[in-house]
C-alpha cells in the first residue's frame, strides 16, 4: 500500500504546514488550517525540474536566440503589445473582467495563429469553463474556423499534458487557468495552491516542448488577477484587457513584458462578429461629438507611443443638499478632487458648494497626468457655462500651484491631432522646441489663470 502523511493546509492564504497551529503563521488567521492525507508515492507539489534542462553556466553569446523563433498571432494590434509577436517556451497571462471578450480574443488569436506561415500551425485550445459545443457555437459566430485549431474540454492537469503532447501544438490557450485542477493537491480548483502550482507545471511543460502558452484569468473586484501575486511573477507577461460593457471599445495594456516594451497597447472594437481592430480610434472616439458645448474639451493623450484624442466632460452645479458630489468615470478621483481645489485655490472658482461630475466618453481611463489641463478647461466652462472652440486641444499637465507643466510626447500628440482638424493647441511653455504642426496654431499658457482669460472669461 502507499504510504500517506499528514500536512494542514490553510484555507485562507493556501500555505502547507506539518502539524497543527490555531493561528497560521503566514496570514495570521485563526482555526484556518484543514487536515489531508497525502500519498508519497505521487508526485510532489513542486513543479517538476526540465529534462535537458542545462546544468553549467556557459558565456551568454554562446546560447542560441533569434526573434524570427516568434510565433506571429495574426493580429496586429495583439503583436504589437506583445513586441513582435509569441515566443515559443513562454508564459502569456490575459486577465480582464467577466464578460469583456478575452475568450473571445483568444478564439480569433487561434483562428490566426493557425493561418500564418502557410497554415502549418497547430493551436491547442483547452476550455475548462464551457462544453466544447459552446465553444463551437461561438466560433460560428465570428466566423473561426481551421484544420489545426483543436478544441479540448478538460479541467484536469494530467489529461491537458498528455494531450498537449500527443498534439504537438505550437500555442496553447487555456480558458482558464482557475478552472485547472491538480488531483494530487489537496486543494479545490481556482485556490491559491491550485492556481500557483498548476501555472508552474503547464510552463515548464511550454519550456520543455518548445510552444507558447496563453493562459486566462479571472480578476478581483478591484480588477487585479485573482489568485497569488505569484501568478504574476511565475509567467513571462501579463496583458490586460478593459473595456466598458455598454461600449464597444477594448483596449488590451502590457502590463508585465519581458520579451518587450510594456508601453504599447492595442484597440480593438467589439461587434456581433467578434473583435475588430481600429486603425483610426480617435476618429472612433470623437465621431460622435456634437457641436461645441460647455463643460466639453478635447485632451490629447499617448497610450504607449500611440497618440489618441479623447473628449473630457464635465458638469458643475450647485449642491441641492448635503456634501457636495465626486463622481467620475475614468477619471482618477483624486486627481479631479485636486484640481477642482486648486481651481478655487489659485482662481477663486467657488467648486466647494458644487456638485462635480466628470467622464471620458467612449469608455477609456485617463492614466497619468496628461489630460489634466483638458479636466481643468471642461471645468472651468462648466462653471461658467461657456462653450470651449470645437477645435481647440489640451496637453499638459497642472501642478499645486495652478501652474501648467509640459508632458513627454507633445509633439506627435499634436500632429494627430492636426491630421483629425483641430487647428488651435493649448500646452505648457517649453512644450515644444520649434514651432507647432503646420496650419496649427499653438498658446503656450503657463498657468491655469492665463488659460481661464483666454478661452473662459
Amino acid at each position: 500500500m502507499a504510504k500517506s502523511h499528514t500536512v494542514y493546509l490553510c484555507r485562507e492564504c493556501g500555505s502547507t504546514h506539518e502539524r497543527y497551529m490555531g493561528r497560521c503563521p503566514d496570514c495570521g488567521t485563526f482555526n484556518s488550517l484543514s487536515e489531508y492525507k497525502v500519498k508519497e508515492d505521487k508526485p510532489g507539489r513542486s513543479a517538476p525540474r526540465l529534462s535537458g534542462e542545462q546544468s553549467e553556466a556557459v558565456p551568454i553569446g554562446e546560447i542560441e536566440a533569434r526573434e524570427e523563433d516568434r510565433v506571429q498571432s495574426g493580429l496586429g494590434e495583439v503583436d504589437r503589445v506583445l513586441g513582435g509577436g509569441l515566443v515559443p517556451g513562454s508564459g502569456i497571462l490575459l486577465s480582464g473582467e467577466p464578460g469583456i471578450g478575452k475568450s473571445t480574443l483568444l478564439l480569433q488569436v487561434a483562428q490566426s495563429v493557425t493561418s500564418e506561415q502557410g497554415g502549418n500551425q497547430r493551436f491547442l485550445y483547452v476550455t475548462g469553463e464551457e462544453s466544447a459545443a459552446q465553444v463551437r457555437l461561438r466560433a460560428d459566430r465570428i466566423g473561426v474556423s481551421g484544420d489545426q485549431l483543436w478544441l479540448l474540454s478538460e479541467c484536469d492537469l494530467e489529461a491537458i499534458e498528455a494531450q498537449v503532447k500527443k498534439t504537438s501544438p505550437a500555442v496553447v490557450g487555456i480558458d482558464s487557468i482557475q478552472t485547472v485542477r491538480w488531483d494530487d493537491l489537496p486543494a479545490g480548483a481556482g485556490g491559491v495552491v491550485q492556481v500557483r502550482e498548476v501555472t508552474a507545471r503547464l510552463i515548464s511543460l511550454a519550456r520543455q516542448e518548445g510552444f507558447a502558452l496563453l493562459l486566462v484569468g479571472h480578476v478581483t473586484k478591484d480588477g487585479t488577477v485573482a489568485g497569488p501575486r505569484t501568478l504574476e511573477h511565475m509567467v513571462d507577461g501579463v496583458l490586460q484587457f478593459e473595456g466598458e460593457r455598454g461600449n464597444a471599445l477594448r483596449i488590451l495594456r502590457g502590463l508585465k513584458n519581458r520579451f518587450g516594451s510594456t508601453e504599447e497597447v492595442g484597440i480593438f472594437e467589439m461587434r456581433a462578429d467578434g473583435l475588430h481592430e481600429i486603425d483610426n480610434p480617435s476618429g472612433l472616439l470623437l465621431s460622435d461629438r456634437s457641436t461645441a458645448s460647455p463643460g466639453s474639451a478635447t485632451a490629447a493623450i499617448l497610450e504607449g507611443t500611440r497618440p489618441l484624442l479623447i473628449e473630457v466632460q464635465a458638469l458643475v452645479s450647485p449642491a441641492a443638499h448635503g456634501s457636495p458630489a465626486r463622481k467620475c468615470s475614468g477619471i482618477d478621483a483624486a486627481r479631479l478632487s485636486m484640481l477642482a481645489a486648486v481651481l478655487e485655490k489659485r482662481l477663486g472658482i467657488p467648486l466647494g458648494g458644487c456638485d462635480i461630475h466628470a467622464n471620458v466618453v467612449g469608455g477609456v481611463k485617463l492614466r497619468g497626468t496628461a489630460g489634466d489641463l483638458a479636466l481643468a478647461a471642461a471645468l472651468l466652462s462648466s462653471f461658467h457655462d461657456r462653450p470651449l472652440p470645437r477645435d481647440l486641444v489640451f496637453a499638459g499637465e497642472v501642478g499645486l500651484l495652478g501652474e501648467v507643466r509640459p508632458v513627454p510626447g507633445t509633439r506627435q500628440r499634436l500632429e494627430e491631432s492636426a491630421r483629425l482638424g483641430f487647428n488651435i493647441a493649448c500646452v505648457a511653455p517649453g512644450s515644444l522646441e520649434d514651432s507647432g504642426p503646420k496650419g496649427m496654431k499653438v498658446h503656450e499658457v503657463p498657468e491655469l489663470a492665463q488659460l481661464a482669460r483666454r478661452f473662459v472669461d
